[in-house]
């Protein structure tokens, strides 16, 4: 026989699981995720966002850079302290859902860099996201 403490704990309503993010919102937490990795001096962290993929593209004022891990490379000649990765910050995000599995992100960077002779640093991207085994992850990015 059931005492009332059971019952109570068998007859409670119970929660529902959470529903999934929309791909608005998993986008919006990707970028989220780089920026507090970027913020920790966590350059791979930040790359985590990215298509481990040697079809990565980025597009930046030198040109093109072509896969994940070249672009780490870039990254960490360019950066090679936490004082010069600084703190990012996006900005005015705009995300675009392209089709199923596809959208694009456009917004503007910033980096605090007190104490940097180079000062700051700041401007635009555009970041093409897809869908790769149920993760979104940026597979183009041109930022100026």
């Amino acid at each position: 026989m059931l005492n009332a403490f059971a019952l109570s704990l068998l007859l409670a309503p119970r929660p529902l699981p959470a529903a999934p993010p929309t791909p608005r919102q998993a986008i919006a937490q990707v970028l989220t995720t780089q920026t507090a990795a970027w913020n920790r001096g966590d350059i791979p962290g930040f790359m985590a966002g990215y298509w481990h993929s040697d079809s990565l593209v980025f597009i930046g004022k030198s040109g093109l850079t072509y896969g994940w891990q070249t672009t780490l490379a870039n990254y960490q000649h360019r950066y090679p302290t936490p004082a010069e990765m600084g703190k990012l910050d996006f900005s005015g995000l705009r995300i675009t859902l392209l089709a199923p599995g596809a959208a694009q992100v456009v917004g503007h960077w910033h980096l605090a860099r007190p104490g940097v002779a180079a000062g700051d640093l700041g401007g635009y991207f555009l970041l093409v996201f897809k869908l790769v085994s149920g993760q979104w992850v940026i597979v183009a990015d041109h930022t100026s």
